[in-house]
């Protein structure tokens, strides 16, 4: 009897426990009323017409005892009857027994006036949201004018990459601005807040998502405003050495010696060490020469630098000069530098000439070349070694003056140092085919 007891207290918990919370406590009168047990029915039966979901639930009162049977939705309306009942002045006891209901009609059907409800107050809202919906493209059409327009962003921005910038920046403002006007018409001002919030948090994360990315604009931007370059000049950044065709929003593009591409992202370019060969018009080559220990070396600097400064290339300021730079087991090294201006000669051609005519005119000179040394012979010369030792006199002669001819011809030949032409060429078409796409002007101010 006691195992049954037990089961049906966990078969019907609910209702077992409707009936002993929230009893209503105080004296029991001793005189019973029938007037008031039908005046409390009607009272609990008034108040429960008054809220939903107790449509089903019938009510009846004898000698202050309280019964209530029926059906309802789910278990916390049957609780809260409790309560209700409770609160009625003469209320001896509760007997609830009412049930949750079964019946899937009845279930569905609170979901389906939600539903339609809401569909209600969405058709309602229609009309706000099309006005909203049109002062946002309003104001967002204007933003995007606006930004179209050349002025006055090319006149406030150093070049057409911060132009853009700013244009970008306009149309965002445009578009937060529409966007607060029409949650205000929509009065949901309120929703601005969450949405900021959100959109800072994403942001920050996507922020550190393409961390590269970011720092890549931002040089950009700085090297644009900055231009520590121009196009077509000789620079060196990092090691890769070559002539600057254009700067782009990402990278820096340069055009090697050898005719390559280096493409070299900003980010790197704005922390690396610039060495730029072109801002200054004159420019100092090197180059030392090794003489035997023997040699008269005022002599030697002499000769050398007296044919420096007859080179129509070299600049007569700054100076030419010469000095002993090192001196080794056999060999003793002089180091000569000169400068040229590099619009009108090419550095390398300017240092192999010099080398070439310094040379020549030291062996002129009797200064001999330190050992080991290599003779090249002439196509004459080597005639005249290879000629037999029976050859008559006349024709060594003839062979010795035909090579004399030919080695003051190289002496007073031309110099030839000029720049060459053909990087530059290369340089200057492929601007032309990019020009939209390059952030370098030769007119902007230097940095």
């Amino acid at each position: 009897m006691r195992i049954l007891l037990l089961l049906l207290c966990f078969a019907f918990p609910v209702g077992l426990f409707a009936q002993s919370a929230n009893q209503p406590a105080g004296a029991i009168a001793v005189e019973d009323s029938a007037t008031n047990d039908a005046a409390m029915a009607v009272r609990i039966r008034d108040i429960l017409s008054e809220l939903d979901g107790y449509e089903d639930v019938t009510v009846t009162v004898t000698s202050g005892i309280v019964t209530l049977r029926g059906t309802t939705l789910d278990g916390e309306k049957i609780t809260r009857l409790n309560e209700l009942t409770g609160r009625v002045q003469g209320v001896v006891a509760i007997e609830n027994e009412v049930t949750e209901t079964t019946d899937v009609v009845k279930r569905l059907n609170p979901a389906v006036e939600r539903f339609r409800a809401r569909m209600a107050q969405v058709i309602a809202f229609v009309p706000l949201a099309t006005v909203a919906l049109v002062a946002f493209g309003i104001i967002v059409l204007i933003g995007f004018l606006i930004a179209r327009m050349r002025q006055p962003w090319n006149r406030l921005a150093p070049n057409a990459f911060i132009a853009d910038i700013y244009r970008q920046i306009l149309r965002l403002g445009f578009m937060i601005g529409g966007l607060v006007v029409a949650l205000d018409i929509m009065g949901a001002t309120a929703l601005l807040s969450t949405i900021l919030g959100a959109a800072g948090i994403i942001g920050l994360a996507i922020g550190f998502a393409v961390k590269d990315t970011v720092e890549n604009f931002i040089a950009s931007i700085m090297l644009s405003i900055r231009q520590p370059f121009r196009p077509n000049d000789t620079i060196e950044i990092g090691g890769d050495t070559g002539k600057v065709i254009r700067l782009t929003s990402r990278a820096t593009i340069l055009l090697s010696f050898d005719g390559n591409h280096i493409r070299i992202p900003n980010a790197t370019v704005f922390k690396s060490r610039i060495v730029n060969f072109s801002r200054n018009d004159e420019r100092r080559f090197k180059f030392s020469l090794g003489l035997a220990p023997d040699t008269d070396f005022v002599d030697a600097q002499r000769i050398a630098l007296e044919k420096l400064k007859e080179l129509p290339f070299v600049l007569e300021t700054p100076a030419p000069a010469v000095w002993i730079d090192e001196i080794g087991d056999s060999t003793i090294s002089i180091t000569l530098t000169g400068w040229i201006e590099q619009h009108k000669s090419s550095l390398v051609a300017a240092r192999g000439e010099s080398i070439r005519l310094v040379k020549l005119a030291l062996e002129q000179a009797d200064i001999q070349m330190p050992e080991p040394t290599y003779r090249v012979l002439s196509p004459s010369l080597a005639k005249l070694a290879s000629a037999d030792d029976t050859q008559s006199h006349s024709k060594r002669e003839e062979l010795e003056r035909d090579a004399e001819i030919q080695e003051e011809s190289q002496v007073t030949m031309d110099v030839q140092a000029s720049t060459d032409e053909a990087l530059e060429q290369i340089v200057e078409a492929e601007r032309k085919q990019t020009e939209a796409d390059d952030l370098l002007r030769r007119e902007a101010p230097e940095e």
